[in-house]
């Protein structure tokens, strides 16, 4: 049997750290598209930075790639560095920057592990619980039950 360490019972974005925490976590992520999984670990890292959720990381070896087409988009953190983007090829058609990863990071521990865009996915899960989407085009992040806002990314907020 696999034991994976337990869930927070309740955390504020609020308390999260200004520049951003990376945290290595061991439970069960996975994106699914399509009725597939498109990926899927517990060997994830996740991403905390004050007023928003968390972004999971996931490694490379556990992102399936054949439906994923790098593009030309490009954006640039001043925690993380500049990122590079991959459209999603569905059965309904190619979802734009539906995930990114950083090739040259300024943290080596998230070199090339990619984050998804849970609004841009059919469905993303952490141990289980169906994550709900970050507000707003912008922020990737994924709220679940026991993390707690307000969160940056919704309308009036882009300037928090």
């Amino acid at each position: 049997m696999i034991t994976h360490s337990p869930l927070p019972d309740h955390e504020s974005v609020w308390d999260y750290p200004r520049p951003p925490r990376i945290e290595a976590v061991d439970w069960p992520i996975r994106v699914e598209q399509d009725g597939r999984v498109l990926a899927e670990t517990t060997s994830a890292l996740r991403i905390l930075e004050t007023s928003h959720p968390p972004c999971f990381y996931i490694p490379p070896d556990d992102v399936d790639f054949s439906r994923l087409v790098e593009n030309r988009t490009r954006t640039f953190c001043e925690w993380k560095g500049q990122a590079r983007y991959w459209d999603l090829e569905t059965v309904d058609g190619r979802v734009r920057d539906a995930c990114w990863a950083y090739p040259d990071p300024t943290d080596e521990r998230i070199r090339d592990h990619v984050s998804f865009y849970a609004r841009k996915v059919e469905a993303c899960f952490v141990a289980g619980e169906r994550v709900t989407p970050q507000e707003g085009d912008f922020y990737g992040g994924w709220i679940l039950d026991w993390v707690k806002g307000p969160f940056k990314g919704g309308p009036g907020t882009r300037g928090w």
